[in-house]
């Protein structure tokens, strides 16, 4: 198949034939057998992906780009802000690192199929240890580091791992977090035990181990025989990411081997514009799903460098700890959330501290995990001089639903738009009976099947579960929880989660939009707008807002601006009269604002305190901002 030249003829290509598209994309790869199918519709709720293939993931990853000749290149970068220390691991320190995690698996009874648990920081042997299950074709489900015990408990009743790997402790900026007291008291609470756990002992806090369950994993990894790849079947789960649930039981994400290997290799080139040599670094978590997939698994099947980075985007030590990266590894694109450059604006609203350092090697910045504000994109265009590109995806994706390609050459700056559907994706916009609206119009976004490959087929031990939760509001679509429009120019422009569409005096109206004015005011540095229980208008708009350091005005002058703000820019329908000035808003771990829990609040219920809250303290100055 020829290589598209442009965006357009790339996604026509597909369009005209999906199969072929895909089986094309498979070539990068190494399969011990073909594929039989490319796709089989038969199988599972929405079908499965190169049913009959053969292949592992981590051969594909590491084996053969030391078998090819490039095993001194650098594969991975830990920079911890938090010891001070680097470490880079050439692709053949890695796969031998890997090799001998495998075999420390294997001897405690590990095999294809078997589940470990992974719950540890941001550490080189986490993905060590991900590499050494896919190498044996065990299932890894990696749980946030910290979690409280009653979470990591619910994950280990579920997934039934033979192993847990884990570490002593977590770093945080002014504190030390002791994972293993955590992990004793989950395996209490959990209904399964493991056999074995293995521990990673950092010097920071070391832990006491339980004589006869757990195991020092430096020594475990040192005694163990280097194991060889065992390959699975492309339709094999490689991994189970648990996300919250409605029910109260998580949802085990499943993701499969061969789908999530093609995708993932694809993306590299045709989204990041990146290949074999280039540094690229995504600041997030190995504990989310863009750390699984572009931390660990799609840099290194491309023979990219990939930047770990234990820190935060300010406060290890300054507003400056990312340019700093960035400059001392040569970091190619820079993909993180939109949170972390909030942050930095806050800290440093003009951006003195990029002055300080080179960053001639970087070529762009990526932005998922929430909707990025406008002016947050603008400063960082700006304050950058290169492109910024938003783009949008889920944990049931795996990567990216809509982006920029740099493959294809990028669009026009829009910002706030999430940019167009990647070949594989069909999105439209559907009405609540499931009609496609026309263009320009605002609805449900939804993805028609069948999804691409790399899309979870389905959740762990729950398919029926996994058809209720995405398949059975509009048949024939993936439901992706999300409300926007798809414009005239084909640009997608995500304004928030269904629930996040609220009913003002019967006008349907998105708290997204009015974000999108509060983030515009140059006293703003982040917010969040809920709509709480009104009885007069059903409901009513309510922002919060914490201004940019260095900003003393009184927060009354700032409050009515904004509510004129909103007057000027949406009108007098949005019924916009109430902004709240406060310190900072709460967050899940991974950056994103806890509109659901806020609304809650608001409404004068009391929330379920979710596990992956990042500063529990921010939410009782929402609570008593909201009590004012």
């Amino acid at each position: 198949m020829a290589a598209a030249a442009s965006y357009e003829q790339a996604y026509a290509a597909w369009q005209s034939d999906p199969q072929g598209w895909w089986a094309a994309a498979a070539e990068g790869l190494e399969w011990d057998q073909r594929w039989d199918r490319v796709f089989d519709a038969s199988i599972g709720p929405y079908g499965r992906w190169f049913v009959g293939g053969r292949l592992n993931t981590c051969f594909n990853a590491l084996d053969r780009h030391v078998r090819d000749g490039r095993g001194e290149q650098v594969a991975l970068i830990w920079d911890s802000a938090m010891v001070g220390r680097v470490e880079r691991f050439t692709y053949a320190d890695l796969l031998a690192r890997t090799e001998k995690m495998a075999g420390a698996l294997a001897a405690r009874g590990v095999g294809a199929g078997d589940r470990v648990v992974i719950y540890m920081p941001m550490v080189p042997e986490a993905a060590i240890a991900m590499l050494a299950c896919a190498r044996i074709g065990a299932v890894h489900s990696v749980v946030f580091g910290g979690f409280a015990a009653a979470e990591l408990a619910a994950r280990i009743a579920d997934a039934k791992p033979k192993v847990i790997v884990s570490a002593s402790c977590g770093l945080e900026p002014g504190r030390v977090v002791k994972y293993k007291p955590l992990l004793d008291a989950a395996i209490g609470l959990s209904p399964h035990k493991p056999d074995r756990c293995l521990i990673l002992q950092r010097a920071q806090a070391r832990a006491d181990l339980t004589p006869g369950r757990d195991e020092d994993l430096t020594e475990a990894m040192a005694a163990a025989a280097p194991h060889p790849c065992v390959p699975v079947a492309a339709t094999d789960p490689l991994y189970i990411l648990y996300t919250s649930g409605t029910t109260g039981r998580p949802k085990g994400v499943v993701r499969d081997n061969g789908g999530h290997a093609v995708a993932l290799w694809n993306s590299m080139r045709m989204i990041y514009g990146l290949d074999a040599g280039d540094v690229f670094w995504t600041a997030s978590d190995v504990g989310w799903v863009v750390g699984h997939s572009y931390i660990v698994y799609a840099p290194l099947l491309r023979g990219c460098t990939s930047v770990m980075y234990e820190g935060k985007p300010v406060g290890t030590p300054d507003a400056g700890a990312f340019w700093r990266v960035i400059a001392d590894h040569k970091v190619k694109v820079l993909f993180t959330a939109p949170t972390a450059m909030r942050a930095i604006k806050q800290q440093d609203p003009e951006g003195a501290r990029t002055r300080d350092y080179d960053l001639s090697s970087l070529e762009a910045l990526y932005l998922a995990g929430e909707r990025c504000d406008p002016p947050t994109a603008t400063w960082a265009a700006e304050l950058l001089g290169k492109p910024v590109v938003d783009h949008w995806w889920q944990t049931e994706t795996g990567w990216a639903i809509t982006a920029g390609f740099r493959q294809y050459g990028l669009f026009p700056f829009r910002p706030g738009s999430g940019g167009r559907p990647c070949p594989g994706h069909d999105l439209h916009a559907l009405d609540d009976d499931g009609h496609v609206l026309p263009r320009g119009q605002s609805g449900n976004l939804s993805i028609r099947l069948p999804l691409p490959p790399g899309c979870a087929p389905t959740l762990w031990q729950n398919e029926e579960g996994y058809r209720t939760a995405y398949l059975s509001d509009f048949p024939g679509w993936y439901r992706t929880g999300d409300a926007g429009v798809v414009d005239e120019a084909g640009d997608v422009w995500v304004m928030g989660r269904t629930d996040d569409i609220i009913n003002v005096a019967g006008h349907r109206l998105s708290t997204g939009s009015m974000e999108e004015v509060l983030a515009s005011h140059p006293d703003v540095a982040e917010c969040a707008v809920v709509g709480a229980k009104d009885e007069l208008k059903g409901q009513a708009p309510i922002g919060l807002v914490v201004l940019k350091a260095g900003v003393s005005r009184p927060e009354a002058d700032v409050a009515r601006e904004l509510v004129a703000l909103v007057r000027e820019r949406i009108g007098p329908v949005a019924a916009f009269k109430d902004a709240r000035v406060v310190a900072r808003l709460p967050k899940t771990r991974s950056g994103k604002i806890l509109r659901a829990t806020i609304r809650k609040l608001a409404d004068g219920e009391v929330p379920v305190v979710p596990a992956t809250i990042e500063d529990p303290a921010a939410l009782e100055e929402v609570s008593a901002a909201l009590q004012r």
